[in-house]
């Protein structure tokens, strides 16, 4: 039986990843944070366990955005690639955006949309 997988990576392709199996969830958060460190008024993400992320090619790097919260991306080019929280141990989520076939992970419930007390109000999901 062959497993299910896909790949990403940042923008210049010197971090790629690999998944293997189905995500835990695939959400849209609109929290504040996601917005800042993104450039974009909302995130998607897709939450895997760590065991089924495989990370090539160059080590990306980590920025702690806040206690307890550890964001990765490229080095090279800056593509934000996970976020990684204590609250969430054990877990990558992935940006749905840095995967190669993004249309294959659509948003789904729960939780679906996260922090939507914070959603810019013209965005219509």
């Amino acid at each position: 039986m062959q497993k299910d997988t896909q790949s990403g990576g940042c923008g210049c392709g010197a971090v790629r990843f690999t998944v293997t199996g189905k995500p835990k969830f695939v959400s849209i958060c609109h929290c504040t944070d996601c917005r800042h460190y993104t450039g974009a008024v909302f995130s998607t993400f897709a939450g895997f366990l760590e065991h089924q992320v495989i990370w090539q090619g160059k080590e990306y790097a980590t920025h702690t955005s806040s206690p307890g919260v550890k964001r990765g991306f490229c080095a090279c080019c800056g593509t934000p690639l996970f976020y990684q929280g204590e609250r969430w141990a054990g877990e990558t989520h992935l940006y749905v955006g840095a995967f190669d076939n993004p249309e294959s992970m659509t948003p789904q419930g729960p939780p679906g949309e996260v922090f939507q007390h914070e959603k810019i109000s013209w965005v219509k999901v």
